[in-house]
C-alpha cells in the first residue's frame, strides 16, 4: 500500500464517520454499515442536495488526505507492504468499533486526548503488530481522532426536523474544514508539536547570534559606564590563509591517468601545495577539521562564520552558505560531561532563547541539511574526552549526514587524520604573512574607531598610529614573526596604541604588558572610581589570577563555576594578610567586571578570555610556587606544551635547570616520548632569558637529534627556537633527502628575517621538485620584491606552478620571465596586468571580480590551460573562444554566468564545469571537439538538458561529482552513447549496482 492510498483511505474513514454520526443520528444498526453515498441517499431528500452533501464530505476527506499524505510518505519508508496494510487496517477497524457518537464526544468535552483515552480503554488494541507498527498505529489513530473532533465541532447540531436548514448551513462546510485542517501544525517524529513556530524562532535566534557574537572581546575598552563599548567582529575580521593538512588526497589522485583529472583538487582550490584563503578552502568541503596553533584565529573564524550565516551575508565562493542556520558548540563547556544532544546545542550561545525553542527545532535544522555546525576547541578537552567527542560526532553525522561541519583544534590535540574516517578534509590555518599582517593592522584600527571616547588617543590620530606600527613591522622582521597570529597581532596593536607607540621585544613581554594593561593600568590611568578606591594592587590581582589559572590547568579544565572560583579566591585572600576583610566573592566580581581577563561564557560559569592568558598565568604560578617537577611530569601532554614553554621564561636559573634538565632526562629514558620532549625543550629556547653552558650544550644536542626536520609538524616547533637555529642549518641541501630538504626550507621560512632570506637564496640552486615547491610556497613569508630577486629569479620555474597569495606578488612576478604557470588565489579585478607578463601556459584564478574583463587575456595567446573559479560573473566571457591554443578550461558556474555567451576555443579538449546546479542548461554548449567533460554540482542534483550531451560526438570521458545518476538513468540516455570512460564521485547511484554494468564503458566509482 502506498502512502497516497493509505492517506486516501484514512481520509475517507474520518469523513464517513463524521457523516455517520451527524447525518445518521441514532439510526438502526444496519445503517451503520452503509457507505457514505448510501447514507446520504437514505437521509437526504433530492438528487441535487444529495450530490451537494457528498461533495462537502468529499472535501473533508481530501483535507484529511492532504494532512496525512506527506507524513505517511516519510514514516512509511521503514515498513514492508504487509506492515503498512496492517497498520491502516487497524486504524480503520478501531474507528469502526469505537463509540464516536455525539454523546461520546460531549462526554470527552470535545477534547481529542480525552476521547482517545476513552476509546483505548474500551476498544481492544490491535493484535499482531510489531513495535514499529504499533508506534505508527498509535500516532495515526491519534491524528485521525484529532481531525475528527475538529470536524464535528465545526458541524451544525443535527436536528431531524430541520434537514433543509442543515443542508443550507453545510454549503461551505468542506471548504471551512479544509481551511481549519490547513492551519494545524505539520507533525512528524522530527516535529512532534508542528513547525508553525519555526520561522519566528529562527528569526529571533539569528538576531541573537548576529548581535551577541559580533564582538571582539580581547581588547574591549572598559569604562565606568554599565555597558562597555564593543569592537565589532564583522569590522575587524581579516581573511586568513589555510593549507591542506596532508597530501593523501593529492597522492591518490596522481595515480589516475591524465585523462581523468582530479576535480576535487579544483574544488578545494589548491590543496596541499598552495595556501588559499580559508573561505576558499571551506567552500570545497562540507566537513572540515581546521587546525591551528594557539591564537591563530580558530575561534574568531567560527564566530565570524556564525555571524555571517545569521545575516545571510556570505559572498563569493561561500555564497551558497547563505540560508544556513549556524549552531556553535564550545566544547570547553562540556569538559567533564557528555557532549550535547541536539536540543542542548544552543545552550552555550543562545541560552536566553532555549526556553521558547519549539520542540525538535535543532533536529529539524540538522535533518534538513541547512544547519552549519561549528564545533570549537577539541584541544581544550582531555584525551579521553576527545575520543568521546569523536564518537559523539560520528553518531551525529550518521543521523544527519547532510549537515555542514567545521571542527577546530590545536594540531597537537588532533592529527590531520583524526576525523578522516568521517570524510573530513583537514586544513591548517597558516601564520600571517606580511600582507596578511598589514591587512590585519588596518582592519584592527578601523574597528577600534568605533570606541570613540574610550580610545587612549583622539580618533583622528588613529591613522598616525596605524602607519607608525606598519612602518615598525616592516623595518623590524622579528616583530613580523612575533605577530604571526591574530591573537598576538591584536595584542601588539593594543600595546602600540595604549603605550604611546612603545613595542615589546618578545612574546613574554607582550603577554606581560597586555596583562598589566587589561588587569590594572587601563582603569587606573583613567581614574575609574572602582580602580582608585580599590585596595587591590596590580600585584595582588595577578597573584589571585595566577592561583586561579593554575587550579584550572592543574585539573585540566578551562572553565569553572563562579561559586567554586569564589571559594578559591577566598582561600587565597586568607594568605594575603594585608587584604584582611575582603570577601572572595566581591574580589572575584571586581576581577570579572573590570579586568578584561575573566569572562562568563555561560550563566554562573567563569573562564579566561583566551586560553593563552590562562597558560601564561599558570606558568607564572608554577615558577612562583616552584612547581617545576609537576611540569616535567606533564611535559609530554599537548595540553601543557604552552605552559611549559612560558614557565621556562618565568623560571629562575635553578628552576630552568630543573625544568629543562628534567625534560631532557625523560627524553633519554623514554624513547616513545623522546622526540616530543626534545621538540618541547628546543621550543623553550624562545622564552629563555639565559641558560648555563652545561644546559646550553644539552639543548644543542637535543636540537641535533631533531635536525634535519622530516615531518610536517617539525618546522613550526623548530622555528620556535628562533633565529639562533639558522646557525645550525646547512648552507646547502645536497646531503639531505628531498623530504628533509623541503621541511628544512619550511623551517627557515617560518623563522623569517634577512638571515633566513640569505639562506634560502643558497637553497635556490637545488633542482629537486619538493624543494622547488617549498621555496615557491615560502614566498608569502617575505617581502615580495626582495624574495623574487634574491631567491626565485635564478630558479627553474618553467613548467612549475607558482601560487600568488597577494597583489604584491602579482606585481613582482613580472620580474620572473621563466614563470609560465600561475595560480592566483587572491581576488583579482584587473586582468590587464597579465598582458605585461611573459608567455603563460597555465593560468588559474581562485576568484576574479565581476568587473574583470576576460578580453584582456587575449594578450596571452599561448594559454593552454585556464581555470576560472570562484563565484563572479566576469565581462566578455565570449572572449574565451579567441584563445587559439586553449586545450583545458575549468569554469565555475557559481556566479550568474550565461552559458549562451560562452564560446569554446577551437582546440578545447578538456572542459570542467564546477559548482553546477539543477538550472544549468547544457544545451547551450554545443560542442563537437571536447572529449573529456567534468560535471561537479554544488548539491546533489541533475542538471537540465543532460540529454544534449548525446550530440557531443567526440565525448568519450565523463567525470561526475554529486550528480544524481539514478535520475539520469531513468531518462534512458545514460551515459551518452559515445562515452567509453565514466568516473563517479559522491554521486547518487541506483539501488541496483547492475544498472552500472554498461557494455563497452569502463565505470570507476571514486
Amino acid at each position: 500500500m502506498s502512502a497516497e492510498a493509505a492517506a486516501l483511505r484514512l481520509g475517507t474513514t474520518v469523513a464517513k464517520t463524521a457523516a455517520d454520526i451527524w447525518l445518521g443520528g441514532r439510526r438502526r444498526q444496519q445503517e451503520r454499515q452503509s457507505s457514505l453515498t448510501e447514507l446520504v441517499r437514505l437521509r437526504v431528500p433530492g438528487l441535487r442536495l444529495q450530490r451537494s452533501v457528498e461533495r462537502q464530505f468529499g472535501q473533508i476527506a481530501d483535507a484529511v488526505f492532504d494532512r496525512l499524505e506527506p507524513y505517511l510518505e516519510h514514516e512509511f519508508r521503514g515498513l514492508d507492504e504487509s506492515g503498512r496494510q496492517a497498520v491502516i487496517d487497524a486504524v480503520c477497524a478501531t474507528f469502526t468499533q469505537a463509540d464516536l457518537s455525539d454523546e461520546a464526544v460531549f462526554a470527552a468535552d470535545a477534547h481529542p486526548a480525552e476521547l482517545i483515552r476513552r476509546i483505548t480503554g474500551s476498544v481492544p488494541a490491535p493484535a499482531g503488530l510489531s513495535e514499529a507498527e504499533t508506534r505508527l498505529y498509535e500516532m495515526l489513530f491519534a491524528e485521525c481522532v484529532e481531525y475528527y473532533v475538529r470536524i464535528v465541532r465545526s458541524l451544525p447540531v443535527f436536528e431531524e426536523r430541520a434537514a433543509a436548514e442543515l443542508l443550507a448551513r453545510t454549503a461551505t462546510l468542506g471548504t471551512e474544514v479544509a481551511r481549519l485542517l490547513e492551519r494545524l501544525p505539520d507533525r512528524s517524529l522530527l516535529a512532534p508539536d508542528g513547525t508553525d513556530r519555526d520561522t519566528a524562532f529562527r528569526r529571533r535566534y539569528l538576531e541573537l547570534i548576529s548581535r551577541d557574537l559580533d564582538e571582539v572581546e580581547l581588547f574591549r575598552r572598559t569604562s565606568d559606564r554599565a555597558a562597555g563599548p564593543r569592537v565589532r567582529l564583522s569590522v575587524a575580521y581579516v581573511s586568513l590563509r589555510a593549507t591542506g593538512d596532508d597530501g593523501s588526497r593529492r597522492r591518490a589522485v596522481r595515480s589516475l591517468s591524465r585523462l581523468r583529472p582530479d576535480m576535487s583538487d579544483w574544488e578545494e582550490s589548491g590543496g596541499e601545495s598552495s595556501g588559499v584563503r580559508v573561505e576558499t578552502g571551506l567552500s570545497g568541503a562540507s566537513r572540515v577539521l581546521l587546525r591551528g596553533e594557539a591564537g591563530s584565529g580558530k575561534t574568531t573564524l567560527l564566530r565570524w562564520l556564525a555571524v555571517t550565516a545569521a545575516r545571510g551575508a556570505f559572498s563569493g565562493e561561500l555564497a551558497d552558505w547563505n540560508g544556513l542556520t549556524p549552531v556553535l558548540v564550545k566544547l570547553r563547556e562540556y569538559s567533564g560531561r557528555t557532549p550535547p544532544a541536539p536540543d542542548a546545542m544552543l545552550d552555550g550561545v543562545a541560552g536566553p532563547l532555549t526556553g521558547i525553542m519549539p520542540k525538535g527545532w535543532v533536529e529539524r535544522q540538522l535533518d534538513s541539511g541547512r544547519a552549519l555546525l561549528l564545533i570549537d576547541g577539541v584541544d581544550e578537552l582531555l584525551d579521553r574526552e576527545r575520543r568521546a567527542v569523536r564518537d559523539w560526532l560520528r553518531k551525529l553525522l550518521v543521523a544527519y549526514d547532510g549537515v555542514r561541519v567545521v571542527v577546530t583544534s590545536r594540531p597537537a590535540a588532533a592529527g590531520a587524520d583524526w576525523l578522516r574516517g568521517e570524510d573530513f578534509t583537514a586544513m591548517h590555518l597558516d601564520r600571517m604573512n606580511p600582507p596578511d599582517l598589514a591587512a590585519f593592522v588596518r582592519q584592527w584600527h578601523q574597528a577600534v574607531r568605533e570606541l570613540g571616547e574610550d580610545l587612549p588617543c583622539p580618533v583622528d590620530d588613529l591613522p598616525l598610529y596605524e602607519q607608525s606600527l606598519l612602518t615598525s613591522l616592516k623595518d623590524r622582521p622579528h616583530l613580523q614573526s612575533l605577530a604571526g597570529t591574530p591573537l598576538l597581532a591584536a595584542m601588539l596593536c593594543a600595546m602600540h596604541l595604549n603605550r604611546g607607540r612603545q613595542l615589546p621585544r618578545d612574546r613574554m613581554e607582550l603577554y606581560r604588558n597586555a596583562l598589566h594593561t587589561l588587569v590594572h593600568d587601563r582603569d587606573a590611568d583613567r581614574n575609574v572610581p572602582s580602580a582608585v578606591d580599590s585596595k587591590l594592587s596590580l600585584s595582588d590581582k595577578l597573584v589571585i589570577l595566577r592561583d586561579l589559572a593554575w587550579r584550572l590547568s592543574d585539573n585540566n579544565r578551562s572553565e569553572i563555576s563562579v561559586e567554586q572560583a569564589a571559594v578559591h579566591v577566598s582561600g587565597k585572600l586568607r594568605a594575603m594578610r594585608h587584604l584582611d576583610g575582603m570577601e572572595g566573592g566581591e574580589v572575584l566580581d571586581r576581577l570579572r567586571h573590570r579586568s578584561g581577563i575573566l569572562r562568563s561564557p555561560a550563566e554562573a560559569r567563569l573562564d579566561f578570555v583566551h586560553r593563552t592568558f590562562q597558560e601564561y598565568l599558570a606558568s607564572s604560578e608554577a615558577a612562583e610556587e616552584d612547581r617545576m617537577g609537576n611540569l616535567v611530569e606533564r611535559a609530554h601532554l599537548d595540553l601543557w606544551r604552552e605552559t611549559v614553554i612560558m614557565a621556562a621564561g618565568h623560571a629562575n636559573a635553578r628552576q630552568r635547570e630543573e625544568l629543562l634538565g628534567g625534560i631532557l632526562d625523560r627524553a633519554d629514558r623514554e624513547p616513545r616520548q623522546a622526540r616530543t620532549l626534545r621538540l618541547l625543550a628546543a621550543s623553550c629556547q624562545e622564552t629563555l632569558p639565559e641558560v648555563s653552558d652545561g644546559l646550553a650544550g644539552r639543548l644543542e644536542d637535543a636540537v641535533s637529534c631533531l635536525l634535519p626536520a622530516r615531518r610536517p609538524t617539525d618546522p613550526p616547533a623548530l622555528a620556535a627556537v628562533g633565529s639562533s637555529l639558522l646557525r645550525r642549518l646547512p648552507g646547502s641541501l645536497d646531503e639531505l633527502t628531498e623530504k628533509a630538504a623541503a621541511q628544512t626550507v619550511r623551517t627557515v621560512a617560518l623563522i623569517g628575517g634577512a638571515e633566513a632570506l640569505r639562506l634560502l637564496a643558497g637553497y635556490a640552486e637545488d633542482s629537486r621538485e619538493g624543494v622547488i615547491d617549498a621555496l615557491i610556497d615560502a614566498w608569502g613569508y617575505f617581502d615580495a620584491d626582495s624574495y623574487a630577486d634574491g631567491v626565485l629569479a635564478g630558479m627553474p620555474l618553467t613548467g612549475r606552478q607558482v601560487t600568488l597569495t597577494h597583489s604584491g606578488q602579482l606585481r613582482a612576478v613580472g620580474r620572473l620571465p621563466a614563470v609560465d604557470d600561475l595560480w592566483v588565489s587572491h581576488p583579482v579585478a584587473d586582468l590587464a596586468v597579465f598582458s605585461e607578463l611573459g608567455p603563460l601556459r597555465k593560468l588559474t584564478f581562485g576568484e576574479i571580480k565581476d568587473d574583470a574583463d576576460l578580453s584582456d587575456l587575449a594578450a596571452q595567446p599561448s594559454l593552454s590551460h585556464l581555470g576560472l573559479l570562484g563565484g563572479a560573473s566576469p565581462k566578455n566571457i565570449g572572449a574565451l573562444g579567441t584563445l587559439p591554443e586553449l586545450e583545458t578550461l575549468y569554469l565555475s558556474c557559481l556566479g550568474p554566468i550565461d552559458l549562451r555567451e560562452v564560446r569554446l576555443p577551437p582546440a578545447l579538449g578538456y572542459l570542467g564545469l564546477l559548482s553546477v546546479d539543477a538550472s544549468l542548461d547544457l544545451a547551450c554548449l554545443r560542442n563537437d571537439q571536447v572529449f573529456w567533460l567534468g560535471l561537479m554540482t554544488k548539491d546533489v542534483c541533475l542538471p537540465r538538458s543532460v540529454t544534449a550531451l548525446a550530440d557531443w560526438t567526440q565525448l568519450t570521458y565523463l567525470y561526475l561529482r554529486r550528480v544524481d545518476v539514478a535520475a539520469w538513468l531513468k531518462t534512458g540516455v545514460f551515459p551518452p552513447h559515445q562515452v567509453r570512460n565514466l568516473a563517479l564521485s559522491a554521486c547518487v547511484l541506483p539501488d541496483d549496482p547492475a544498472a552500472l554494468d554498461i557494455p563497452h564503458v569502463d565505470v570507476t566509482i571514486l
